[in-house]
């Protein structure tokens, strides 16, 4: 049978992070040492009580579907926990509980955005936005930030993107790849400057709860008056270290939910109902172990860019929240080329050292590195790191 596949697969590419996995997986399996840099996931355990709600979900046979926006003391809970972590007031109405932040974020934009649209994404991106938009035949344009500001958004670039076609933002700070994070006031402005254009404002919140030095969790639904233009994309994944969990949410005007809704029901319908018991279990306790992973973070940080800034040619902004370093290798790049993924690949295979290449975020030249791993993994890491670039032709 001949085959032919919808036009919207040719337009999209698999999460080059997940192939950064698949990659080191390979050679895990073969035996060899890997010194993974790339998942961009906690490597702490989920919580005590938090497994132990999903175990009882389990005992008392919550096992069935649930409402497809998820069960009714979990959209509560997290309205009460937003409002009282990041000063927003949604009602249970204007939630939805989704499979996952990427999965509100793919319901917000299918729900608004069509063919002609265009989306403003600064960069550098997390590499799932361009193809989400591109999912919903709208066009992702991109706003390109500097490291001179540490690649935070200024208010002004995106006044000067926005066009008769420009529907949709989306921000994402603490930024994933560079840990940028976007001073309230500033994202102040950038709200306003949506809110006069009559554009929506997409906030994806993934790592809200990890900021460092004076840097602080915020969320600009904070504004007063801001629901009309503002969508709250949130995860449990990285503040709670449920990853596999799946589960994460949507905050948004009612009908923008009802909307998020309808694709939700066609597609997923509703999260796994032992994951929201669990997830209502992490909204509603302790969030002991917060602080605790960012002081090991903070920790990781200090080593990994005093590592990183002793290799010579290389530069690395310092991130203000999120658990990635991103730093400049452009100079050990062939003829300038900037191709960071050749330079990655070929720290995987001389080295056994993995990292997500730049050009998967729009900044080519540029590698991440997620420190969301051991201290002594980060260690042997930079030993190997010393010595590929001490070698001699050592780009690709």
């Amino acid at each position: 049978m001949t085959q032919r596949f919808a036009d919207r697969v040719g337009r999209v590419a698999v999460s080059p992070t997940m192939a950064v996995l698949v990659e080191a997986e390979k050679l895990r399996a073969r035996g060899l040492d890997v010194v993974d840099f790339g998942p961009g996931e906690p490597d702490f355990p989920t919580p005590a009580h938090i497994k132990e709600a999903a175990i009882e979900a389990l005992e008392r046979n919550r096992t069935k579907y649930t409402p497809t926006a998820g069960i009714a003391p979990l959209r509560e809970a997290v309205c009460r926990w937003h409002a009282q972590q990041l000063g927003s007031s949604y009602e249970p109405a204007e939630s939805i509980i989704c499979v996952g932040g990427k999965h509100a974020l793919y319901n917000a934009v299918m729900a608004l955005i069509q063919e002609g649209d265009e989306v403003l994404i600064p960069s550098p991106y997390w590499v799932s936005y361009p193809d989400i938009v591109k999912i919903a035949d709208g066009e992702p344009v991109f706003v390109p930030t500097e490291v001179s500001t540490n690649f935070s958004l200024r208010a002004e670039q995106l006044q000067e993107a926005i066009t008769p076609r420009t529907r949709m933002v989306i921000i994402n700070s603490p930024n994933n790849p560079t840990g940028a994070v976007i001073p309230p006031a500033e994202f102040e402005k950038i709200y306003e400057v949506c809110r006069r254009r009559d554009i929506w404002l997409l906030t994806d919140e993934c790592y809200s709860h990890f900021t460092y030095g004076s840097a602080r969790p915020y969320s600009v639904a904070s504004i007063k008056g801001s629901k009309p233009h503002l969508i709250v994309a949130g995860s449990l994944s990285k503040t709670f270290a449920m990853t596999g969990w799946r589960l994460g949410y949507a905050l948004a005007p009612k009908p923008v939910i009802d909307a998020m809704l309808k694709v939700q029901s066609q597609c997923t319908s509703n999260p796994t109902s032992i994951s929201q018991y669990a997830g209502l279990a992490a909204l509603t306790g302790p969030m002991d172990s917060v602080p605790v992973m960012l002081a090991e973070y903070a920790r990781r940080r200090a080593r990994i860019l005093a590592g990183l800034s002793a290799i010579p040619g290389v530069s690395c902004a310092e991130p203000s929240g999120a658990f990635y370093a991103f730093p400049d290798f452009s100079a050990h790049l062939v003829d300038g080329s900037g191709d960071s993924t050749a330079l990655a690949r070929h720290l995987l295979d001389r080295e056994q050292v993995a990292v997500v290449p730049g050009d998967a975020f729009g900044a080519p030249g540029y590698l991440r590195f997620s420190y969301a791993t051991s201290i002594d993994r980060i260690e042997e890491g930079l030993r190997r790191l010393e010595r590929f670039f001490a070698s001699a032709a050592v780009a690709p």
